[in-house]
């Protein structure tokens, strides 16, 4: 599995998780816990993960979708 985006604003990642979801793509968010643990002030990213394989799609996907969200290439 491999991180397609990693972001603190929750907002964002359930959108991204849609996108994702929408085209076929099966994502897993980790990192909810660790960020529960911090009090949930953000101070911790999520990551959205996706199997190594969907990795090139998902990644165009958010681009599109998301592209201030996205590290730069």
């Amino acid at each position: 599995m491999r991180a397609v985006l990693k972001t603190i604003d929750p907002v964002v990642l359930n959108y991204a998780a849609n996108v994702l979801e929408q085209e076929g793509i099966e994502a897993v968010v980790f990192d909810t816990h660790a960020s529960v643990m911090d009090g949930s002030m953000g101070f911790l990213p999520r990551r959205l993960m996706v199997l190594d394989e969907d990795f090139p799609k998902a990644d165009r996907l958010l681009r599109a979708a998301v592209p201030e969200q996205m590290p730069e290439a």
